[in-house]
């Protein structure tokens, strides 16, 4: 069996182990707090099965907030260096929150990622202030403590669309031997979207999922719900 080779090359024993503790569920950014629209799209009807959830994750990670965070992660690792255009990446993700729960979920998540790396000192840490969206706090984190490009976007897709099954689960939607086999069906969209991202931009920023943005606004209104957003 020929196991695909990571993407940017690999980042050294200690970077590894660190970026695996920061995007492990147990770190404490709060991310089970949040659904990232999926809740009101069960609520609706458009995620009801196993089936749907592996479409609706397709979707996001190929064309959506997925795909969007990854390439501002990868610019605020590329900027690690330049504290202007750091900041300037931080305002951009920031303002390009579809919604309001949307933009508390990701500063929220950002400022907590922030807060608990902080156990890794690093000036990097400085430049960042109050407000920094999570996909942006990770890129820049990463970078500094020397974990790859291609690493911290494997990991970091990855941990998201397993936020996204966890979710799925608690709502009832899948069991546990569903949200494996959920996981494992995306591992290849996960690498090559995680390659394709090394080569984007902000020019490339985009998305064309409509009806997800449309549902993390009516998640807000929604009388009786579990998730933040």
């Amino acid at each position: 069996m020929i196991m695909p080779e990571r993407p940017g090359g690999s980042s050294n024993p200690q970077s590894l182990v660190r970026l695996m503790t920061w995007l492990s569920p147990a770190f404490p950014v709060g991310g089970f707090a949040y659904s990232g629209g999926l809740e009101a799209a069960v609520c609706e009807g458009h995620v009801s099965g196993a089936a749907d959830l592996a479409a609706w994750l397709a979707t996001v990670l190929d064309a959506g907030s997925l795909r969007n965070d990854a390439i501002l992660l990868a610019e605020a690792h590329r900027a690690v260096d330049d504290a202007g255009r750091l900041a300037e990446v931080a305002a951009l993700a920031a303002a390009l929150a579809g919604s309001a729960e949307r933009y508390h979920e990701a500063v929220n998540q950002g400022d907590a990622f922030l807060a608990a790396s902080s156990a890794w000192p690093q000036p990097v840490l400085s430049l960042l202030g109050d407000g920094t969206a999570y996909s942006v706090a990770v890129g820049a984190v990463a970078a500094a403590n020397g974990v790859t490009l291609g690493d911290a976007l494997i990991a970091f897709l990855q941990a998201q669309c397993g936020q996204l099954v966890s979710a799925a689960i608690r709502l009832s939607v899948i069991g546990q031997r569903q949200a494996v086999a959920i996981l494992a069906g995306l591992e290849g969209q996960l690498i090559a979207q995680a390659r394709a991202t090394e080569g984007l931009g902000l020019e490339d920023l985009g998305s064309a999922t409509v009806v997800a943005d449309m549902l993390s606004m009516r998640h807000e209104t929604q009388y009786s719900r579990l998730f933040q957003s």
